[in-house]
C-alpha cells in the first residue's frame, strides 16, 4: 500500500491532506456534507501553513512524511496495473473532502478498457458490436418507486438508448430504454455510452448477475466468479402479518445475489440460505427491516456443504437415493437439484458409495453460461 495523500491531523483536528506526488497541501473549511468543501491549495513550505496548522500537527505531519519517504515503498504505476501495489487516498466523506482527489487519482492511474474473455475468445473494446455484462443488481435505490437497477459494464461497441439487444441467458430480445448514469444519489439519463462505461438499466426483472447483453448472441462473458457457500442458516418470519413484505423482500434480495437459497425437497418450504460469510446474512436482515419493514429471525443450520447434481445424471439414480445422515436433496432458485451435506466426510462417503451421481461445487447453469 502506497499513500498518495496523507492526512493533516486526525479526528476533530483533521485539517486536510498532503498530496505526496504533487507536493500540494489541500486544506478545507468544515461546512458539513451538503456541498463540496472549499479547498485551499498550497505547499508545506508556504509560511501560511504555520498559521493554518497547529505546531503539533505540523511537526507530526513532517515526521510522518519523512518516514514514508525513507521507509515506505516507492510508487510504481506498473505495479499498480499488475495488482501488486495499492494507492491509498485519505479524506473525509462526512465533510465531502478528499473525494475528488480519489476520483481524479483513479482516472489518472487506471488503464483504458481492456479486452474481455468470452466463449468466442477475446473481445476487444474496439469491436463495433455492442456487448456487456451485468455485474451488480440493486433494488430500492429510489424507495419511492421500489425500482430495480441492473448495472452493466460495456465491453465493446456503443450503447444507444432504446437499442435492442439479446439477453443471452434467456435468448430474448430486450429494448434498453430506461438507462441511467449514477453517482451517489444523483441520476442522469444516458443517451450514449461506450466501452468502459457503466450503465444502470431500470426495470429489467429477468436480468441476473453475470448475464450478457449483446448484439451478437454468440458472445457470453466469463467475468463474474462464483464461490461455493460455506455458511448455512434458516431465515424465518416471526411476524405472520408481515408475510407479504417478508416474502417480497427476500425474493428481491435473492435476485440481487446477496445470498443463495436452497429449498429442501421434503422440507417445509422454508429456504436454507447460504453465503460465503455470516456478514451477508446480517445485510439481508438489515435490508429486510429497513426497506420492507419485515423483521426476521436467523437459526443455525446443520448443513456445511452444497453440491450441484450433474444434469447428465440418470434421474433413476435419484429415486430412493440413500444419503448420509442429516443430508438432504434440495432445489436452488434455478430449479437445479443439489445435495446439502453436513460435513466433508459425508460428501466423500456419498461419492464413494454413489459414483453414478455426478457432483459439482458450482451451478451447472452458471457453467453453461460461461461465467466461470
Amino acid at each position: 500500500a502506497v499513500p498518495m495523500t496523507w492526512p493533516l491531523g486526525t479526528g476533530t483536528a483533521f485539517r486536510g491532506v498532503y498530496h505526496r506526488q504533487a507536493k500540494e497541501v489541500h486544506l478545507f473549511d468544515r461546512i458539513g456534507s451538503a456541498y463540496r468543501a472549499p479547498v485551499n491549495v498550497t505547499d508545506l513550505t508556504d509560511p501560511d501553513i504555520a498559521r493554518e496548522l497547529d505546531p503539533v500537527t505540523l511537526r507530526t505531519t513532517l515526521d510522518e512524511l519523512a518516514m514514508l519517504d525513507g521507509a515506505g515503498a516507492e510508487f510504481d504505476l506498473e505495479q499498480v496495473h499488475a495488482g501488486l501495489m495499492t494507492p491509498v487516498y485519505f479524506g473525509s466523506a462526512t465533510n465531502n473532502f478528499g473525494v475528488q482527489l480519489l476520483l481524479d487519482g483513479f482516472l489518472n492511474l487506471s488503464v483504458p478498457p481492456q479486452p474481455r474473455q468470452s466463449t468466442v475468445g477475446e473481445i476487444a473494446p474496439t469491436l463495433p458490436t455492442f456487448s456487456g455484462f451485468v455485474f451488480k443488481i440493486q433494488a430500492n435505490m429510489d424507495p419511492r418507486h421500489r425500482d430495480r437497477i441492473a448495472f452493466v459494464r460495456i465491453c465493446s461497441g456503443e450503447f444507444e438508448r432504446d437499442m435492442t439487444v439479446t439477453h443471452v441467458q434467456s435468448g430474448k430480445k430486450v429494448r434498453l430504454s430506461n438507462a441511467h448514469k449514477l453517482f451517489g444519489r444523483d441520476r442522469e439519463t444516458v443517451e450514449e455510452a461506450c466501452a468502459g462505461d457503466i450503465v444502470g438499466l431500470v426495470g429489467h426483472g429477468g436480468f441476473g448477475i453475470g448475464d450478457t447483453l449483446t448484439e451478437d448472441a454468440g458472445i457470453v462473458y466469463r467475468e463474474i466468479p462464483r464461490f461455493p457457500p460455506e455458511v448455512f442458516v434458516g431465515l424465518y418470519n416471526p411476524n405472520p402479518s408481515k408475510y407479504k413484505p417478508f416474502r417480497d423482500g427476500l425474493d428481491q434480495l435473492l435476485q440481487e445475489g446477496v445470498v443463495q437459497a436452497f429449498y429442501p425437497i421434503n422440507g417445509s418450504g422454508t429456504p436454507i440460505l447460504a453465503a460465503v460469510g455470516p456478514l451477508q446474512f446480517e445485510v439481508v436482515q438489515a435490508r429486510l427491516e429497513s426497506e420492507y419493514g419485515a423483521p426476521s429471525r436467523l437459526e443455525p443450520s446443520s448443513y456445511a456443504l452444497v453440491r450441484w447434481v450433474s444434469p447428465d445424471t440418470d434421474p433413476a439414480a435419484l429415486v430412493g437415493l440413500s444419503l448420509p445422515g442429516g443430508s438432504s436433496l434440495a432445489r436452488d432458485t434455478k430449479d437445479e437439484t443439489v445435495i446439502l451435506f453436513t460435513s466433508e466426510w459425508a460428501l466423500n462417503y456419498f461419492r464413494d458409495k454413489t459414483p453414478a451421481v455426478g457432483l459439482s461445487e458450482f451451478s451447472f447453469t452458471t457453467e453453461t453460461a460461461g461465467v466461470r
